[in-house]
């Protein structure tokens, strides 16, 4: 396997737990809220959010903006690049 191959799969795997984290931690700062009604609070598609927490959808900037004002938490934190 090429070393671009490689990388390539590195990168693929990283992204797809960055997905992952940020679903796992928007599921739990939602709470019992349900996701209807985050979306219409928030301004973002009910669709939308739930293709971010099934990990189907990349989330935008402006969306990860959005939900990280909301919550008052930090981007990193929300993706799973750091833990605070």
């Amino acid at each position: 396997m090429s070393i671009i191959l490689r990388l390539l799969v590195l990168y693929n795997g990283m992204e797809k737990d960055y997905k992952k984290a940020f679903a796992e931690n928007l599921r739990t700062l939602i709470g019992d809220t349900s996701v209807n009604e985050f979306s219409k609070k928030i301004g973002i598609p009910q669709q939308t959010l739930s293709r971010y927490l099934l990990c189907q959808r990349e989330i935008t900037l402006e969306n990860l903006c959005k939900i990280a004002d909301y919550f008052d938490e930090d981007i990193d934190s929300l993706i799973g690049r750091k833990n605070y």
